[in-house]
């Protein structure tokens, strides 16, 4: 279980939402794709995912459609959202390493070692959420719930 899966899980807990996983609109590129990590044109790739996700979500948005983003974030990138959505709500589901590490061995591997644990690093030095949820102990609908009911309170 990761974020995409709670992230469909919140959507379709919905009247009407889309899904937005910001690494599909980043993996757009497919020619000349980089990840983030990877210098200045990772991070230029990352940013214009960003952008390019909240203008689609705009779209849904105006088009009277809840929208639920999923991507893994830093401070700059929260800003983006936030610049770009202004009533976002941003949630970080946080989850230990081992755990992250024994989930991701469920799935067909993408990130080398190092790249996984630079990404989850990176997670728990990210300060910009409005709300933590610790996902560590929680089943993909328990985690789920508890995202739907903090939407709803807010």
């Amino acid at each position: 279980m990761g974020k995409s899966t709670i992230g469909r899980l919140v959507a379709q807990g919905r009247p009407c939402a889309a899904l937005i996983d910001i690494d599909d609109v980043r993996h757009l590129v497919v020619s000349g794709h980089t990840a983030p990590w990877n210098g200045l044109e990772g991070l230029r790739q990352q940013r214009l995912g960003v952008l390019n996700g909240c203008a689609v979500a705009r779209n849904f948005l105006d088009g009277d459609i809840d929208v639920v983003i999923v991507d893994v974030l830093t401070d700059s990138t929260a800003e983006l959202y936030r610049a770009s959505l202004p009533d976002v709500l941003i949630l970080k589901l946080g989850v230990d390493f081992r755990e992250a590490e024994r989930r991701a061995g469920t799935r067909p591997v993408y990130l080398t070692p190092e790249e996984f644990r630079a990404l989850h690093d990176q997670q728990d030095d990210f300060t910009g959420s409005d709300i933590q949820v610790d996902v560590t102990h929680l089943s993909a609908q328990d985690a789920a719930a508890q995202v739907k009911d903090i939407w709803f309170s807010c």
